[in-house]
């Protein structure tokens, strides 16, 4: 079990923090582009593939010639990719084909609840008190932020889809806090970008996802850029950099912690949307992003209860 403390557990949070805000920014970078002509599946694969392209070098080098490590978790490795890369995004983005893009988020990010309960058969970490009731405050702070409250139409496709991805999220966290595989976070998140940028582009050629292209210009915050540019921010800022970041996070707070400073991603969506697109967040939505941040305190605070319980070490 891993226990963050002290400049371990300062640079995890910076780390966590750091992945879950370039994660937020690229709902507000695809918004646009989808908009002018290009298909979720031609974004994803693009994404993915300059992501993989940036990371591989790094990856490669924090090896330091450790091919055996690669080889012994080579079936982790393509898990990750397919799973937890290729198969999250592909899926969110198939439940927002058939349902409103709020609660197909809000399906995925019961991914911290996922892990728990994960945790809790896999490893015996019983949540306690305190760490239920910071997943009960992030649940409704992710309602308000998402602003469901009104009512929402719900599709089976949709909701079956949304699942699916948070299934590929939760394999993210619990994948990403294995520190006994030998793997360096950097090669971890090379491997794991290649292998899922494979499996989107199989997909695409297969017909299974459209991939659609436009080299129309498109507009942010009422500046208009050339198609190439969010492309780029998208693999780079939303991809790259958030994957690695993220991994390394992990490793220093455990699954459960990081999934749930995850959820900051949905306050960050909000807010880009604000600054890039003129979607202004609603006085509820604000007060969304408090209690998620009240749920991760919360679920902090029960980690380190379980952790000092002998009976819950394991």
């Amino acid at each position: 079990m891993i226990v963050a403390s002290g400049s371990r557990l300062a640079s995890g949070l910076g780390f966590a923090v750091l992945s879950a805000v370039s994660f937020g920014l690229s709902g507000s970078l695809a918004s646009p582009l989808l908009q002018a002509g290009w298909s979720a599946g031609s974004i994803v694969l693009i994404r993915v593939g300059i992501a993989a392209l940036v990371v591989l070098p790094f990856g490669i080098a924090s090896l330091r010639g450790r091919w055996d490590a690669v080889r012994r978790n080579l079936r982790l490795i393509l898990v990750f990719g397919a799973v937890a890369v290729a198969g999250a995004q592909f899926c969110y983005f198939s439940a927002v084909q058939h349902m409103q893009v709020g609660p197909a988020i809000l399906i995925e990010y019961t991914a911290p609840a996922a892990v728990v309960v994960w945790m809790w058969l896999r490893h015996g970490q019983r949540p306690g008190p305190v760490t239920l009731v910071g997943a009960g405050l992030a649940a409704l702070g992710l309602v308000l932020v998402l602003d469901l409250l009104s009512g929402a139409d719900l599709s089976v496709a949709g909701v079956l889809w949304a699942l699916a991805a948070m299934v590929g999220a939760a394999t993210y966290f619990i994948v990403s806090a294995d520190e006994d595989n030998g793997l360096p976070p950097m090669a971890l998140a090379a491997g794991g970008l290649v292998a899922g940028g494979v499996v989107l582009a199989v997909l695409g050629l297969v017909g299974l996802m459209p991939m659609d292209t436009s080299t129309a210009s498109v507009e942010y915050a009422g500046r208009t850029v050339d198609w190439w540019v969010p492309l780029l921010l998208l693999g780079v800022v939303t991809a790259a950099l958030p994957y690695t970041t993220g991994i390394a996070g992990i490793r220093r707070l455990g699954s459960r912690l990081a999934s749930f400073v995850a959820l900051l991603e949905v306050v960050a969506s909000v807010v880009f949307a604000w600054l890039l697109l003129d979607q202004l967040p609603l006085p509820v939505q604000l007060l969304g992003g408090l209690l998620i941040l009240a749920g991760v305190v919360c679920v902090k605070l029960g980690e380190t209860a379980t952790v000092e319980a002998p009976a819950e070490i394991s």
